[in-house]
C-alpha cells in the first residue's frame, strides 16, 4: 500500500473528513458560500474557510474552484509516441514544450509517452500533433475521445481503502449487486463549439486556477471582472449547465492522499457492443474513468475502450482489473501503468476561448 495513504490523516479532524469527502462538488453557488458550508458542519464561518485554506496549503487540496472540461470549452486529445530509451528525455522536453501540453506521463509499454493536447479549434490540435512528428521523428498515436461513459475522480479519501470507493462495496455481495455509478454514453465532439459571451470567456480565464480563498469568491471575481456578484453567480450557473464546468468544490489531490497506483487499461471491444458493454464498465463504483476513443490499425492499435483505476495498493488495482477481465470486459485488454509524471499542468484556457 502506498506510503502517503496514512500520514496525512493524523492531522485530519472529523469536521476536516467531512469537508474533504463531501465537498469535493457541490460546493454552494452563493454569495458567501463558506456561510451555508459552515451551517451544514455546524461551525463557525470563518472556521469553515481556515479549514479549507489549511487543507490546501497541506497540499491535500489541489485547489478550490470549478473543474473545468477542456473538451467542450476546446479541442482536446490524448496522444502517445514510441519514445527511444537514449531519446526519452529530449523527446518528453520537446512535447513538454507546447502551452498546449497540460498532462504527459511515461506508462510502462511500447508507447511509452502519453500527453494530453486541449486546444482551441481541431485545427490547432492536429497542427500541433503534425508538429511533434516532425521534431521528434515518432509517430503520434491521436486518440479523441469518442463517447464519454463514465469520468469522475471525486470519491472518498479519509479511510484505508486499497481502491477508489471500495467502502461503497461489500465482499459479501455478488458482482452484480456492487454499488454503481451513473454510466451513459455521452458523445464528445472534436470541435469546439461552446459559444461564450465575452464575460463567460474572461470568468474561465479568472477561474482556471480556482476561486479566490475568502468568505466572498464570487464577490471578489465580480470585482476582478468589473462586473456584479449576481452577473458571476448567473454565469457560473449557465456554465455549469452547458458542461464547461463540470463541478464546483475542494479538488483532491489523490497522490498526496495515498491513491497513485493508479492504472489505464484500454480494451479491444467488438465495436456492435461498444455501448453496452462501456456503460455496464463504467456503472462500476470502482472504475473512475471510462471512455472510447478510436482504434488505429495503421499504427496497430486494435484497442477502442478506456478504464481507469485508482488505488493505494497495486495488488488490489490488478484485483480490480481482473475482476473486469473475467466478468465484464472478456476481451483482449492491456495495461499501461504510469511510471513518472512528466508534466501535470492545467489546461491553457487564455488560448481556449480566444484571448
Amino acid at each position: 500500500m502506498s506510503t502517503q495513504s496514512g500520514a496525512w490523516l493524523e492531522s485530519v479532524d472529523e469536521v476536516d473528513a467531512a469537508i474533504i469527502d463531501s465537498y469535493q462538488s457541490g460546493f454552494p453557488v452563493a454569495e458567501r458560500p463558506f456561510r451555508r458550508l459552515a451551517d451544514a458542519l455546524e461551525i463557525d464561518e470563518s472556521d469553515a474557510l481556515e479549514r479549507v485554506r489549511r487543507l490546501h496549503e497541506e497540499g491535500i487540496f489541489r485547489r478550490f474552484g470549478p473543474v473545468l472540461n477542456p473538451p467542450v470549452i476546446g479541442s482536446s486529445t490524448l496522444a502517445a509516441v514510441r519514445a527511444p530509451e537514449d531519446r526519452f528525455d529530449e523527446i518528453a522536453a520537446v512535447i513538454n514544450g507546447y502551452r498546449q501540453v497540460n498532462h504527459n506521463y511515461a506508462r510502462d509499454h511500447e508507447w511509452n509517452m502519453w500527453f494530453v493536447v486541449t486546444a482551441g479549434s481541431r485545427e490547432t490540435r492536429d497542427e500541433i500533433l503534425e508538429e511533434i512528428e516532425t521534431r521528434t521523428g515518432c509517430s503520434v498515436l491521436n486518440l479523441p475521445m469518442l463517447t464519454d461513459y463514465y469520468i469522475d475522480l471525486e470519491f472518498p479519501v479519509v479511510n484505508a481503502d486499497r481502491f477508489a470507493r471500495q467502502s461503497l462495496e461489500s465482499d459479501a455481495r455478488p458482482a452484480e449487486s456492487v454499488e454503481q455509478s451513473e454510466a451513459s454514453p455521452t458523445r464528445i465532439s472534436e470541435d469546439a463549439a461552446t459559444d461564450l459571451s465575452s464575460f463567460e470567456a474572461n470568468l474561465l480565464l479568472e477561474v482556471q486556477d480556482g476561486f479566490p480563498l475568502s468568505e466572498t469568491p464570487y464577490r471578489d471575481l465580480a470585482t476582478a471582472l468589473e462586473g456584479d456578484v449576481s452577473d458571476v453567480l448567473e454565469a457560473i450557473e449557465r456554465l455549469s449547465e452547458n458542461g464547461c464546468i463540470k463541478r464546483i468544490g475542494c479538488v483532491v489531490n489523490h497522490v498526496v492522499t495515498g491513491f497513485d497506483a493508479n492504472c489505464m487499461v484500454v480494451w479491444d471491444v467488438p465495436d456492435d457492443e461498444l455501448d453496452e458493454r462501456g456503460v455496464r464498465a463504467g456503472d462500476l463504483s470502482y472504475v473512475t474513468l471510462c471512455y472510447h476513443r478510436p482504434r488505429r490499425e495503421a499504427l496497430e492499435w486494435p484497442y477502442n475502450l478506456f478504464t481507469m483505476i485508482h488505488g493505494r495498493d497495486p495488488a488490489a488495482v490488478d484485483e480490480k482489473i481482473d475482476e473486469l477481465a473475467t466478468e465484464y470486459l472478456p476481451v483482449d485488454h492491456e495495461r499501461l501503468y504510469s511510471t513518472e509524471t512528466l508534466k501535470q499542468t492545467g489546461a491553457q484556457y487564455e488560448e481556449l476561448v480566444g484571448n
